[in-house]
Protein backbone atom coordinates (compact mmCIF):
# COMPACT_ATOMS: atom_id res chain seq x y z
CA UNK A 1 0.00 0.00 0.00
CA UNK A 2 1.43 3.27 -1.03
CA UNK A 3 0.60 6.96 1.39
CA UNK A 4 -2.28 7.63 1.58
CA UNK A 5 -4.48 10.09 -0.65
CA UNK A 6 -5.59 13.64 -0.30
CA UNK A 7 -7.53 14.07 -2.88
CA UNK A 8 -9.12 17.59 -4.33
CA UNK A 9 -11.78 18.37 -7.34
CA UNK A 10 -12.80 21.28 -8.56
CA UNK A 11 -14.11 22.03 -12.37
CA UNK A 12 -12.33 25.02 -12.74
CA UNK A 13 -8.82 23.69 -14.29
CA UNK A 14 -6.89 26.86 -12.61
CA UNK A 15 -8.62 26.32 -8.73
CA UNK A 16 -7.72 22.63 -9.04
CA UNK A 17 -4.02 22.96 -9.79
CA UNK A 18 -3.84 25.96 -6.97
CA UNK A 19 -5.52 23.17 -4.58
CA UNK A 20 -3.12 20.31 -5.01
CA UNK A 21 -0.01 22.44 -5.57
CA UNK A 22 -0.90 23.84 -2.06
CA UNK A 23 -1.51 20.79 -0.90
CA UNK A 24 1.28 19.19 -2.27
CA UNK A 25 3.90 21.56 -0.88
CA UNK A 26 2.90 21.00 2.54
CA UNK A 27 1.83 17.67 2.82
CA UNK A 28 3.47 16.12 -0.24
CA UNK A 29 5.77 13.93 1.46
CA UNK A 30 3.47 11.80 3.55
CA UNK A 31 0.39 12.05 0.83
CA UNK A 32 -0.39 11.57 -2.54
CA UNK A 33 -1.81 14.54 -3.62
CA UNK A 34 -4.68 13.47 -6.00
CA UNK A 35 -6.88 16.18 -8.22
CA UNK A 36 -9.58 15.71 -10.44
CA UNK A 37 -11.40 18.69 -12.69
CA UNK A 38 -14.88 17.14 -12.56
CA UNK A 39 -16.64 15.04 -9.92
CA UNK A 40 -17.08 12.35 -12.12
CA UNK A 41 -13.42 11.88 -13.16
CA UNK A 42 -12.87 12.10 -8.95
CA UNK A 43 -15.41 9.14 -8.49
CA UNK A 44 -13.83 7.34 -11.31
CA UNK A 45 -10.08 8.12 -9.53
CA UNK A 46 -11.83 6.56 -6.14
CA UNK A 47 -12.66 3.46 -7.94
CA UNK A 48 -9.29 2.81 -8.94
CA UNK A 49 -7.42 3.64 -5.66
CA UNK A 50 -9.56 1.54 -3.95
CA UNK A 51 -9.56 -1.66 -5.99
CA UNK A 52 -5.95 -0.95 -5.55
CA UNK A 53 -6.30 -1.11 -2.13
CA UNK A 54 -5.13 2.42 -1.00
CA UNK A 55 -6.34 4.53 1.24
CA UNK A 56 -7.74 8.00 1.37
CA UNK A 57 -7.25 10.70 4.33
CA UNK A 58 -9.67 13.39 3.02
CA UNK A 59 -11.28 14.66 0.46
CA UNK A 60 -11.97 18.65 -0.87
CA UNK A 61 -14.54 19.05 -3.15
CA UNK A 62 -16.03 22.33 -4.87
CA UNK A 63 -19.61 22.96 -4.31
CA UNK A 64 -20.38 24.63 -8.21
CA UNK A 65 -20.21 21.77 -10.05
CA UNK A 66 -21.44 20.11 -13.08
CA UNK A 67 -22.80 16.93 -13.20
CA UNK A 68 -22.58 16.40 -9.59
CA UNK A 69 -22.09 18.94 -7.15
CA UNK A 70 -19.88 18.74 -3.94
CA UNK A 71 -22.57 17.34 -1.46
CA UNK A 72 -23.69 14.81 -4.66
CA UNK A 73 -20.28 14.06 -4.94
CA UNK A 74 -19.18 13.55 -1.35
CA UNK A 75 -22.43 10.84 -0.78
CA UNK A 76 -21.45 9.02 -3.17
CA UNK A 77 -17.89 9.17 -2.61
CA UNK A 78 -18.37 8.18 1.20
CA UNK A 79 -19.68 4.97 0.01
CA UNK A 80 -16.30 3.94 -1.46
CA UNK A 81 -13.89 5.33 1.75
CA UNK A 82 -16.57 5.92 4.89
CA UNK A 83 -13.71 6.80 6.69
CA UNK A 84 -11.93 9.81 4.40
CA UNK A 85 -12.12 13.46 5.99
CA UNK A 86 -14.25 15.52 3.87
CA UNK A 87 -14.48 19.63 3.26
CA UNK A 88 -16.35 21.93 0.76
CA UNK A 89 -14.93 24.70 -1.35
CA UNK A 90 -17.91 27.14 -1.54
CA UNK A 91 -17.57 30.80 -2.66
CA UNK A 92 -19.61 33.07 -0.15
CA UNK A 93 -22.62 33.79 -2.23
CA UNK A 94 -22.97 29.70 -1.74
CA UNK A 95 -21.89 29.67 1.60
CA UNK A 96 -25.87 28.92 3.29
CA UNK A 97 -27.06 26.62 0.63
CA UNK A 98 -23.39 24.81 1.73
CA UNK A 99 -24.25 24.71 5.34
CA UNK A 100 -27.92 23.70 4.52
CA UNK A 101 -26.56 21.01 2.64
CA UNK A 102 -24.07 20.05 5.07
CA UNK A 103 -25.49 17.46 7.29
CA UNK A 104 -26.72 15.70 4.51
CA UNK A 105 -23.02 14.30 4.47
CA UNK A 106 -21.03 15.29 7.36
CA UNK A 107 -19.14 17.68 6.13
CA UNK A 108 -15.88 18.25 8.40
CA UNK A 109 -15.16 21.69 7.17
CA UNK A 110 -16.29 24.17 4.36
CA UNK A 111 -13.54 26.43 2.89
CA UNK A 112 -14.71 30.35 1.55
CA UNK A 113 -12.72 30.87 -1.83
CA UNK A 114 -10.16 32.20 -2.14
CA UNK A 115 -8.08 30.24 0.23
CA UNK A 116 -4.76 32.70 1.01
CA UNK A 117 -3.20 32.97 2.75
CA UNK A 118 -3.30 28.80 2.72
CA UNK A 119 -1.14 29.14 6.18
CA UNK A 120 -3.75 30.86 7.46
CA UNK A 121 -6.92 29.24 5.87
CA UNK A 122 -6.02 26.33 3.97
CA UNK A 123 -3.48 24.73 6.33
CA UNK A 124 -5.42 24.25 9.63
CA UNK A 125 -8.30 23.15 8.01
CA UNK A 126 -6.44 20.28 6.35
CA UNK A 127 -4.53 19.54 9.76
CA UNK A 128 -7.58 19.60 11.40
CA UNK A 129 -8.90 16.79 8.88
CA UNK A 130 -5.49 14.67 8.37
CA UNK A 131 -5.31 14.80 12.78
CA UNK A 132 -9.26 13.20 12.91
CA UNK A 133 -8.63 10.46 9.91
CA UNK A 134 -5.61 9.13 12.08
CA UNK A 135 -7.33 8.96 15.24
CA UNK A 136 -10.33 7.43 13.66
CA UNK A 137 -7.94 5.10 11.33
CA UNK A 138 -8.54 4.14 7.69
CA UNK A 139 -6.24 1.30 7.85
CA UNK A 140 -8.00 -3.03 8.31
CA UNK A 141 -9.67 -2.75 11.42
CA UNK A 142 -9.69 -6.31 13.51
CA UNK A 143 -13.90 -5.72 14.54
CA UNK A 144 -14.88 -7.32 17.49
CA UNK A 145 -18.11 -9.20 17.00
CA UNK A 146 -21.52 -9.49 18.33
CA UNK A 147 -23.70 -12.20 18.17
CA UNK A 148 -27.08 -11.77 19.28
CA UNK A 149 -31.47 -10.97 18.56
CA UNK A 150 -32.73 -8.07 17.42
CA UNK A 151 -35.24 -7.63 20.64
CA UNK A 152 -32.91 -9.13 23.02
CA UNK A 153 -32.55 -6.40 25.92
CA UNK A 154 -28.81 -7.70 27.03
CA UNK A 155 -27.59 -8.15 23.12
CA UNK A 156 -28.63 -4.03 23.00
CA UNK A 157 -27.17 -3.07 26.26
CA UNK A 158 -23.75 -4.90 24.83
CA UNK A 159 -24.09 -3.04 21.43
CA UNK A 160 -24.64 -0.03 23.03
CA UNK A 161 -21.83 0.20 25.16
CA UNK A 162 -19.18 -1.10 22.62
CA UNK A 163 -21.03 2.20 19.89
CA UNK A 164 -21.05 4.31 22.89
CA UNK A 165 -17.21 3.98 23.81
CA UNK A 166 -16.34 3.87 19.97
CA UNK A 167 -15.39 0.32 19.45
CA UNK A 168 -15.63 -0.96 15.98
CA UNK A 169 -17.85 -4.01 16.24
CA UNK A 170 -19.95 -6.19 13.47
CA UNK A 171 -23.35 -7.19 14.53
CA UNK A 172 -24.77 -10.45 13.59
CA UNK A 173 -28.10 -11.65 14.10
CA UNK A 174 -28.48 -15.38 15.74
CA UNK A 175 -31.56 -15.56 12.84
CA UNK A 176 -28.25 -14.82 10.00
CA UNK A 177 -26.55 -17.84 8.74
CA UNK A 178 -23.24 -15.64 9.28
CA UNK A 179 -24.41 -15.44 13.32
CA UNK A 180 -25.65 -19.11 13.24
CA UNK A 181 -22.07 -20.31 12.22
CA UNK A 182 -20.35 -18.05 15.12
CA UNK A 183 -22.33 -19.63 17.50
CA UNK A 184 -21.26 -22.97 16.30
CA UNK A 185 -17.93 -22.29 15.83
CA UNK A 186 -17.62 -20.69 19.78
CA UNK A 187 -19.65 -23.81 21.46
CA UNK A 188 -22.63 -21.15 21.97
CA UNK A 189 -26.67 -21.82 21.31
CA UNK A 190 -29.03 -18.82 20.23
CA UNK A 191 -30.13 -18.51 24.39
CA UNK A 192 -27.01 -17.81 25.03
CA UNK A 193 -26.70 -14.58 23.53
CA UNK A 194 -25.64 -11.50 23.37
CA UNK A 195 -22.02 -13.69 22.86
CA UNK A 196 -19.34 -11.07 22.28
CA UNK A 197 -15.88 -12.59 20.29
CA UNK A 198 -12.66 -10.20 20.09
CA UNK A 199 -10.15 -9.94 17.12
CA UNK A 200 -7.88 -12.00 19.26
CA UNK A 201 -10.55 -14.91 19.49
CA UNK A 202 -11.83 -14.75 23.08
CA UNK A 203 -15.95 -15.53 23.65
CA UNK A 204 -17.81 -13.54 26.33
CA UNK A 205 -21.15 -15.27 26.82
CA UNK A 206 -23.70 -12.70 28.50
CA UNK A 207 -20.74 -10.40 29.70
CA UNK A 208 -20.54 -7.38 32.08
CA UNK A 209 -19.35 -3.96 30.60
CA UNK A 210 -16.55 -4.35 32.57
CA UNK A 211 -15.68 -7.54 31.08
CA UNK A 212 -16.55 -6.29 27.51
CA UNK A 213 -14.21 -3.30 28.50
CA UNK A 214 -11.10 -5.60 29.42
CA UNK A 215 -11.62 -7.09 26.81
CA UNK A 216 -11.86 -5.04 23.56
CA UNK A 217 -8.72 -2.50 25.46
CA UNK A 218 -10.87 -0.16 27.32
CA UNK A 219 -8.63 0.83 31.01
CA UNK A 220 -10.41 -0.24 33.63
CA UNK A 221 -7.38 -0.55 36.13
CA UNK A 222 -5.86 2.61 37.44
CA UNK A 223 -2.60 2.88 37.03
CA UNK A 224 -1.44 4.69 40.29
CA UNK A 225 -3.20 4.76 43.70
CA UNK A 226 -2.81 8.25 44.42
CA UNK A 227 -3.87 11.27 41.61
CA UNK A 228 -3.97 14.97 42.38
CA UNK A 229 -7.29 14.91 41.04
CA UNK A 230 -10.43 12.36 40.36
CA UNK A 231 -12.85 13.39 38.17
CA UNK A 232 -16.33 11.18 38.92
CA UNK A 233 -18.43 10.79 35.03
CA UNK A 234 -17.17 11.67 31.42
CA UNK A 235 -19.87 13.72 30.31
CA UNK A 236 -19.06 17.11 29.18
CA UNK A 237 -18.41 18.50 32.52
CA UNK A 238 -16.29 15.31 33.73
CA UNK A 239 -14.48 15.62 30.00
CA UNK A 240 -13.85 19.44 30.18
CA UNK A 241 -12.55 18.85 33.89
CA UNK A 242 -10.18 16.05 33.00
CA UNK A 243 -9.23 18.19 29.97
CA UNK A 244 -8.40 21.19 32.62
CA UNK A 245 -6.86 19.44 35.08
CA UNK A 246 -4.63 16.97 32.55
CA UNK A 247 -3.45 20.12 30.75
CA UNK A 248 -2.64 22.54 33.72
CA UNK A 249 -0.24 19.43 35.08
CA UNK A 250 -2.60 17.41 37.66
CA UNK A 251 -2.10 14.09 37.88
CA UNK A 252 -5.94 13.17 36.44
CA UNK A 253 -8.00 10.50 36.07
CA UNK A 254 -10.98 10.43 34.71
CA UNK A 255 -14.20 7.33 35.97
CA UNK A 256 -17.09 6.57 34.01
CA UNK A 257 -19.67 3.97 34.96
CA UNK A 258 -20.96 3.52 31.12
CA UNK A 259 -19.96 5.03 28.39
CA UNK A 260 -17.89 9.09 27.54
CA UNK A 261 -20.30 11.71 26.57
CA UNK A 262 -23.05 10.81 28.67
CA UNK A 263 -26.39 12.25 27.75
CA UNK A 264 -24.86 14.43 25.21
CA UNK A 265 -22.64 12.21 23.91
CA UNK A 266 -26.05 10.13 22.82
CA UNK A 267 -27.32 13.42 20.97
CA UNK A 268 -27.91 13.05 17.40
CA UNK A 269 -27.08 16.79 16.22
CA UNK A 270 -25.77 19.64 18.60
CA UNK A 271 -26.54 22.78 16.64
CA UNK A 272 -26.09 25.04 19.27
CA UNK A 273 -23.03 24.72 20.60
CA UNK A 274 -20.68 27.68 20.73
CA UNK A 275 -17.82 26.92 17.78
CA UNK A 276 -19.99 24.68 15.80
CA UNK A 277 -22.12 26.57 13.25
CA UNK A 278 -23.12 23.58 11.49
CA UNK A 279 -23.70 21.19 14.58
CA UNK A 280 -21.80 18.73 15.68
CA UNK A 281 -23.14 14.95 16.70
CA UNK A 282 -22.36 14.30 20.65
CA UNK A 283 -20.21 11.35 19.64
CA UNK A 284 -18.07 13.03 17.45
CA UNK A 285 -17.88 15.95 20.56
CA UNK A 286 -17.27 13.49 22.87
CA UNK A 287 -14.10 11.98 20.77
CA UNK A 288 -12.60 14.82 20.18
CA UNK A 289 -12.96 15.66 24.01
CA UNK A 290 -11.52 12.58 24.87
CA UNK A 291 -8.57 12.84 22.91
CA UNK A 292 -7.86 15.73 24.02
CA UNK A 293 -8.01 14.88 27.47
CA UNK A 294 -5.45 11.78 26.47
CA UNK A 295 -3.13 14.17 24.33
CA UNK A 296 -3.09 16.29 27.94
CA UNK A 297 -2.10 12.87 30.03
CA UNK A 298 -5.42 12.57 31.64
CA UNK A 299 -6.03 8.96 32.31
CA UNK A 300 -9.65 6.78 31.60
CA UNK A 301 -11.00 4.10 33.81
CA UNK A 302 -14.22 2.76 31.94
CA UNK A 303 -16.81 0.56 33.42
CA UNK A 304 -16.28 1.77 36.77
CA UNK A 305 -18.99 1.98 39.23
CA UNK A 306 -18.27 4.64 41.99
CA UNK A 307 -20.23 3.51 45.25
CA UNK A 308 -18.80 5.56 47.58
CA UNK A 309 -16.90 8.94 48.93
CA UNK A 310 -14.66 8.98 51.73
CA UNK A 311 -12.45 11.85 53.09
CA UNK A 312 -9.58 10.30 54.91
CA UNK A 313 -7.68 12.73 56.55
CA UNK A 314 -6.38 14.82 53.38
CA UNK A 315 -7.12 12.46 51.36
CA UNK A 316 -10.35 11.74 49.14
CA UNK A 317 -10.96 8.62 48.62
CA UNK A 318 -13.59 6.94 45.69
CA UNK A 319 -14.30 3.45 46.18
CA UNK A 320 -15.63 1.06 43.55
CA UNK A 321 -18.18 -1.75 43.62
CA UNK A 322 -15.77 -4.41 43.52
CA UNK A 323 -14.16 -3.23 46.66
CA UNK A 324 -11.49 -1.47 45.61
CA UNK A 325 -10.20 2.23 45.81
CA UNK A 326 -8.25 4.74 44.23
CA UNK A 327 -7.59 8.30 45.85
CA UNK A 328 -6.38 12.04 45.70
CA UNK A 329 -5.72 15.52 46.66
CA UNK A 330 -9.38 16.57 45.21
CA UNK A 331 -12.08 15.33 43.40
CA UNK A 332 -14.82 16.86 40.66
CA UNK A 333 -17.83 15.11 40.66
CA UNK A 334 -19.47 15.39 37.23
CA UNK A 335 -21.86 12.03 37.22
CA UNK A 336 -24.65 14.02 35.30
CA UNK A 337 -28.41 13.23 35.44
CA UNK A 338 -30.25 10.16 34.10
CA UNK A 339 -33.45 9.91 32.26
CA UNK A 340 -36.38 9.47 34.56
CA UNK A 341 -38.37 5.98 33.69
CA UNK A 342 -41.47 5.87 32.68
CA UNK A 343 -43.78 5.01 35.09
CA UNK A 344 -46.30 3.00 33.07
CA UNK A 345 -47.34 -0.73 32.96
CA UNK A 346 -45.58 -2.67 30.60
CA UNK A 347 -42.36 -0.46 30.26
CA UNK A 348 -39.98 -1.90 32.61
CA UNK A 349 -40.65 -5.44 31.14
CA UNK A 350 -40.01 -4.52 27.99
CA UNK A 351 -37.30 -1.86 28.56
CA UNK A 352 -34.01 -2.81 25.46
CA UNK A 353 -36.89 -4.74 23.49
CA UNK A 354 -38.49 -1.61 21.74
CA UNK A 355 -38.91 0.54 25.03
CA UNK A 356 -35.17 3.00 24.78
CA UNK A 357 -34.18 5.57 27.40
CA UNK A 358 -32.52 7.96 25.27
CA UNK A 359 -31.21 8.25 21.88
CA UNK A 360 -30.22 4.62 21.08
CA UNK A 361 -28.66 5.13 17.63
CA UNK A 362 -27.41 1.87 17.22
CA UNK A 363 -31.65 1.03 16.66
CA UNK A 364 -31.59 3.49 14.17
CA UNK A 365 -31.33 1.25 10.93
CA UNK A 366 -33.99 -1.09 12.51
CA UNK A 367 -36.57 1.77 12.42
CA UNK A 368 -36.51 1.93 8.62
CA UNK A 369 -40.55 1.66 7.53
CA UNK A 370 -41.53 1.89 11.57
CA UNK A 371 -43.91 4.36 13.27
CA UNK A 372 -41.07 5.53 16.06
CA UNK A 373 -43.17 7.33 19.49
CA UNK A 374 -40.64 9.65 21.51
CA UNK A 375 -41.78 10.50 24.94
CA UNK A 376 -40.72 14.05 26.15
CA UNK A 377 -40.52 17.78 25.21
CA UNK A 378 -37.25 19.07 25.88
CA UNK A 379 -34.17 19.47 23.27
CA UNK A 380 -33.00 16.31 23.68
CA UNK A 381 -36.08 14.44 22.36
CA UNK A 382 -36.13 17.13 19.68
CA UNK A 383 -33.12 15.99 18.35
CA UNK A 384 -33.72 12.56 18.06
CA UNK A 385 -36.93 13.06 16.43
CA UNK A 386 -35.11 14.76 14.16
CA UNK A 387 -32.77 11.91 13.76
CA UNK A 388 -34.97 8.95 13.82
CA UNK A 389 -37.06 10.91 11.39
CA UNK A 390 -33.92 10.69 8.35
CA UNK A 391 -35.08 6.40 8.79
CA UNK A 392 -38.62 6.11 10.82
CA UNK A 393 -41.93 6.25 8.49
CA UNK A 394 -43.25 8.03 10.87
CA UNK A 395 -41.97 9.88 14.10
CA UNK A 396 -44.38 11.11 16.92
CA UNK A 397 -43.50 13.52 19.95
CA UNK A 398 -45.76 12.58 22.75
CA UNK A 399 -45.94 15.63 24.88
CA UNK A 400 -47.89 16.32 28.23
CA UNK A 401 -48.09 20.27 27.75
CA UNK A 402 -50.06 22.34 25.77
CA UNK A 403 -47.05 23.11 23.02
CA UNK A 404 -43.15 22.76 22.56
CA UNK A 405 -42.44 26.25 23.05
CA UNK A 406 -41.99 26.36 27.05
CA UNK A 407 -39.28 23.16 26.79
CA UNK A 408 -37.40 23.09 23.47
CA UNK A 409 -35.48 25.61 21.66
CA UNK A 410 -36.80 27.44 18.76
CA UNK A 411 -34.45 26.17 16.39
CA UNK A 412 -35.20 22.67 17.09
CA UNK A 413 -39.16 23.59 16.94
CA UNK A 414 -38.56 24.96 13.36
CA UNK A 415 -36.49 22.16 12.42
CA UNK A 416 -39.50 19.65 13.11
CA UNK A 417 -42.45 21.81 11.57
CA UNK A 418 -40.02 21.28 8.49
CA UNK A 419 -40.60 17.54 8.82
CA UNK A 420 -43.24 15.98 6.84
CA UNK A 421 -43.07 12.63 8.54
CA UNK A 422 -42.49 14.29 12.39
CA UNK A 423 -45.89 15.39 14.03
CA UNK A 424 -46.49 16.11 18.02
CA UNK A 425 -49.60 15.03 20.04
CA UNK A 426 -50.08 17.77 22.51
CA UNK A 427 -51.74 16.55 26.20
CA UNK A 428 -50.79 12.81 25.39
CA UNK A 429 -49.10 10.23 28.07
CA UNK A 430 -48.17 5.99 27.85
CA UNK A 431 -51.00 4.49 29.55
CA UNK A 432 -49.50 1.26 29.30
CA UNK A 433 -46.61 -0.89 26.86
CA UNK A 434 -48.08 -3.76 25.13
CA UNK A 435 -45.97 -6.55 23.67
CA UNK A 436 -45.05 -10.53 23.82
CA UNK A 437 -41.42 -10.29 24.22
CA UNK A 438 -41.06 -7.08 22.60
CA UNK A 439 -43.15 -3.76 22.22
CA UNK A 440 -46.12 -4.41 19.64
CA UNK A 441 -48.51 -1.21 20.75
CA UNK A 442 -49.02 1.83 23.19
CA UNK A 443 -52.05 2.41 24.80
CA UNK A 444 -52.17 6.57 25.23
CA UNK A 445 -54.34 8.85 27.07
CA UNK A 446 -55.21 12.23 26.32
CA UNK A 447 -54.66 13.83 29.89
CA UNK A 448 -57.45 16.73 29.83
CA UNK A 449 -60.70 14.51 30.64
CA UNK A 450 -59.05 11.28 32.14
CA UNK A 451 -62.12 9.29 30.95
CA UNK A 452 -62.40 5.49 29.34
CA UNK A 453 -62.60 7.96 26.13
CA UNK A 454 -59.52 9.23 26.07
CA UNK A 455 -57.59 6.10 25.64
CA UNK A 456 -56.36 5.05 22.29
CA UNK A 457 -54.28 2.20 21.09
CA UNK A 458 -51.61 2.40 18.71
CA UNK A 459 -49.08 -0.30 16.69
CA UNK A 460 -45.48 0.15 17.30
CA UNK A 461 -42.47 -0.90 17.54
CA UNK A 462 -39.85 1.33 19.11
CA UNK A 463 -40.74 4.43 22.02
CA UNK A 464 -37.69 6.26 23.18
CA UNK A 465 -38.06 7.76 26.38
CA UNK A 466 -36.62 11.78 27.39
CA UNK A 467 -38.31 12.51 30.33
CA UNK A 468 -36.72 14.87 33.30
CA UNK A 469 -33.63 14.67 35.26
CA UNK A 470 -32.96 12.15 38.02
CA UNK A 471 -29.28 12.97 39.72
CA UNK A 472 -28.87 9.25 41.13
CA UNK A 473 -27.33 10.35 43.78
CA UNK A 474 -28.10 8.38 46.47
CA UNK A 475 -24.76 6.85 47.22
CA UNK A 476 -23.40 10.43 48.38
CA UNK A 477 -26.10 9.91 52.06
CA UNK A 478 -24.75 11.27 54.43
CA UNK A 479 -21.70 12.54 52.73
CA UNK A 480 -22.65 14.94 50.69
CA UNK A 481 -25.54 18.15 51.31
CA UNK A 482 -28.08 17.36 48.50
CA UNK A 483 -31.45 18.97 48.03
CA UNK A 484 -34.61 17.31 48.17
CA UNK A 485 -34.28 15.70 44.37
CA UNK A 486 -30.80 14.73 44.75
CA UNK A 487 -28.82 17.56 43.41
CA UNK A 488 -25.60 18.52 45.25
CA UNK A 489 -25.68 21.70 46.93
CA UNK A 490 -22.63 24.13 46.72
CA UNK A 491 -20.96 26.81 47.68
CA UNK A 492 -23.21 29.97 48.85
CA UNK A 493 -26.31 27.55 47.98
CA UNK A 494 -24.86 25.27 51.23
CA UNK A 495 -24.91 28.17 53.48
CA UNK A 496 -27.97 28.42 55.25
CA UNK A 497 -29.12 31.39 57.74
CA UNK A 498 -24.89 32.49 57.54
CA UNK A 499 -24.00 29.41 58.81
CA UNK A 500 -21.76 26.57 57.24
CA UNK A 501 -22.40 23.65 56.32
CA UNK A 502 -22.48 20.54 59.11
CA UNK A 503 -19.20 18.84 59.35
CA UNK A 504 -16.97 21.80 57.48
CA UNK A 505 -13.70 22.04 58.67
CA UNK A 506 -12.14 25.26 57.37
CA UNK A 507 -12.70 28.66 58.27
CA UNK A 508 -13.49 29.99 55.14
CA UNK A 509 -16.93 29.66 53.09
CA UNK A 510 -17.35 26.98 50.50
CA UNK A 511 -15.66 27.58 47.02
CA UNK A 512 -19.04 28.68 44.25
CA UNK A 513 -19.01 25.35 43.06
CA UNK A 514 -17.34 23.06 45.96
CA UNK A 515 -19.90 20.65 48.24
CA UNK A 516 -19.98 20.08 51.89
CA UNK A 517 -16.85 18.35 52.23
CA UNK A 518 -13.41 20.40 51.32
CA UNK A 519 -12.12 19.37 48.21
CA UNK A 520 -14.98 18.20 47.18
CA UNK A 521 -16.18 19.76 43.55
CA UNK A 522 -19.39 19.39 41.98
CA UNK A 523 -20.09 20.47 38.17
CA UNK A 524 -22.85 20.12 35.41
CA UNK A 525 -26.19 18.83 35.37
CA UNK A 526 -25.80 16.86 39.13
CA UNK A 527 -25.04 20.52 40.44
CA UNK A 528 -28.06 21.88 42.62
CA UNK A 529 -28.91 25.32 40.41
CA UNK A 530 -26.91 24.45 37.20
CA UNK A 531 -28.17 25.65 33.81
CA UNK A 532 -28.81 22.44 32.21
CA UNK A 533 -26.66 22.89 28.90
CA UNK A 534 -23.57 21.35 27.21
CA UNK A 535 -21.56 24.38 26.95
CA UNK A 536 -22.48 25.17 30.66
CA UNK A 537 -21.30 21.96 31.88
CA UNK A 538 -18.12 22.24 29.80
CA UNK A 539 -17.40 25.97 31.37
CA UNK A 540 -18.29 24.27 34.81
CA UNK A 541 -15.67 21.78 34.90
CA UNK A 542 -12.96 23.88 33.64
CA UNK A 543 -14.29 26.56 36.33
CA UNK A 544 -13.78 23.46 39.05
CA UNK A 545 -10.30 22.94 38.07
CA UNK A 546 -9.63 26.86 38.80
CA UNK A 547 -11.03 26.09 42.57
CA UNK A 548 -9.55 22.38 42.55
CA UNK A 549 -5.80 25.06 42.15
CA UNK A 550 -6.78 27.41 44.51
CA UNK A 551 -8.17 24.63 47.11
CA UNK A 552 -4.40 22.98 46.69
CA UNK A 553 -2.63 26.22 47.25
CA UNK A 554 -4.17 26.14 50.93
CA UNK A 555 -2.50 23.12 51.90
Amino acid sequence: MGKPVLLTVDDDPGVSRSVARDLRRRYGEEFRIVRADSALDALDALRELKLRGDVVAAMLADYRMPQLNGIEFLEQAMDLFPRARRALLTAYADTDAAIQAINLVDVDHYLLKPWDPPEEKLYPVVDALVETWRATGDTAVEETKVVGHRWSAPSFKARDFLARNAVPYRYFSVDEPEGQRLLEASGRVAEDVPVVITPDGVCLCHPSDTEIAAAVGLSTQPAAEFYDLVVVGAGPAGLGAAVYGASEGLRTVLVERRATGGQAGQSSRIENYLGFPDGVSGAQLTDRARRQARKFGAETLSAREVTQLEARGSARVVHFGDGSEIAAHSVVLATGVSYRKLDAPGVDELTGSGVFYGSAVTEAPACAGQDVYIVGGANSAGQAAVFFARHAKRVVLLIRGESLHSSMSHYLIQQLEGIENVSVRNHTEVAEAHGDGHLERLTLRDNRDGTASSLETVDASYLFVFIGAAPRTEWLDGVLVRDERGFVRTGPDLLRENKRPPGWTLERDPYFMESSVPGVFVAGDVRAESVKRVASAVGEGAMAVTLVHRYLGER
